[in-house]
């Protein structure tokens, strides 16, 4: 009977299909629990642990190794509740982006939170949300969850991903309320041109939302996250998944006017951010030495992956400026025959068929450690060559 009660939108949903896990990569194909016959199949590891992921836009280094030394001193207080706006982070956050901290709205689901929170003091139903795509996925979710109109508008395939500006303008009317552009976007790794930005931003009244998840892996020069103080309808977004290795404890933050962070703190979850999230958080904002070494191997990583894979004649790797690779296939396979063959040999890449707007010739290929990238290349040699 509980079907009767669900809502329409939410039947509507696929579910989300995440990155897979090393953990279950191993019981899938029985790594560690038997070996395969590599003449007949190739490479594949015996140890779960020599699986190589390359799926999820992870650090592969993991984050600063102070932390954990800081997270044993909190273990004592964690009967307590958390401070829900920890002073000392955002002292920190306000240092490491140099903008006020009362621009700064800090949550503990990842970006994922700051998004819903933007939709909820911003959309009733019938109102509209541009997105370019294909992109983020969480954009879609969110909007149609809030009873949101989407008017999507595109990043050109014909012209290496780059966003057609006139296709978000001309979907600018009365009531659009958010704009999204992600940037560098996922998961085509390209950056959305400042003068594009700037045009969107100044034609409307809507929120502009400046979605720089993978801005570190950036030349300095594309990081507009001084534009959320510099405009009154723009919202940036920043994350410590990614550079900072602190994907397992999901720690997002939003900068913006103060209003609108006002506003934001009225509608979000009080409690999100965990003792241990905070404790981590301001733990690698304060090594500096992890975070440049982390951010130059990211770039490093990326580069020796672009530049190997350009080799095979099958594949097209597109540039990017973030800490994933986005590869069509031109061998013939679909992108999930491609993946499934990775798989066999302990290799875990994302397909982007999911992604609304990419046809199923599209992975994503996300940085690992240098060894991590060989061990990588020489595999995809017994797939495409």
């Amino acid at each position: 009977m509980i079907d009767d009660k669900i809502r329409d939108i939410v039947k509507s949903f696929k579910p989300y299909v995440p990155g897979k896990s090393k953990e279950e990569i191993a019981r899938d194909y029985g790594i560690g629990a038997k070996r395969r016959d590599a003449k007949s199949e190739g490479f594949c590891p015996t140890n779960p642990e020599d699986i190589i992921k390359l799926g999820s836009n992870e650090n592969p280094w993991g984050c600063s190794p102070k932390i954990k030394d800081e997270i044993l001193k909190e273990i004592p207080k964690l009967h307590q509740y958390p401070e829900p706006v920890n002073p000392i982070l955002m002292e920190e956050l306000s240092k490491f982006t140099g903008v006020p901290k009362e621009n700064i709205i800090v949550g503990g689901d990842g970006a994922d939170e700051i998004i819903d929170a933007v939709m909820r003091i911003l959309i009733d139903t019938g109102d509209e949300v541009i997105i370019p795509i294909p992109t983020f996925t969480q954009y879609r979710i969110s909007a149609k969850i809030y009873g949101a109109n989407i008017k999507y508008a595109k990043f050109d395939k014909k012209n290496g991903f780059k966003l057609n500006v006139d296709s978000v303008l001309n979907n600018i009317t009365d009531r659009t309320k958010i704009i999204f552009l992600c940037t560098p976007n996922n998961p085509t790794g390209n950056i959305i041109d400042k003068k594009d930005i700037e045009k969107i931003i100044n034609s409307t009244e809507a929120l502009v939302v400046i979605d720089h998840a993978y801005i570190e892996y950036s030349k300095k020069e594309y990081d507009l996250t001084e534009w959320a103080l510099k405009y009154d309808n723009v919202l940036v977004l920043r994350t410590f998944s990614k550079v900072f290795g602190l994907a397992g404890q999901r720690i997002g933050y939003g900068i913006t006017s103060k209003k609108i962070v006002d506003y934001m703190m009225r509608v979000k979850p009080i409690f999100s951010l965990t003792r241990l999230s905070q404790i981590c958080a301001i733990t690698a904002l304060r090594d500096d030495e992890f975070f440049n070494k982390s951010k130059n191997d990211g770039i490093k990583s990326r580069e020796i992956l672009y530049n190997g894979l350009k080799k095979f004649k099958e594949l097209k790797v597109y540039p990017s400026e973030a800490n994933y690779l986005l590869v069509e296939i031109k061998n013939g396979m679909t992108s999930g025959e491609f993946c499934e063959e990775l798989l066999k040999r302990g290799v875990i890449i994302r397909d982007c068929k999911s992604f609304e707007g990419l046809d199923g010739e599209y992975v994503r290929v996300a940085i690992g450690t240098f060894e991590e990238d060989e061990k990588f290349l020489d595999i995809l040699k017994e797939i495409v060559e």
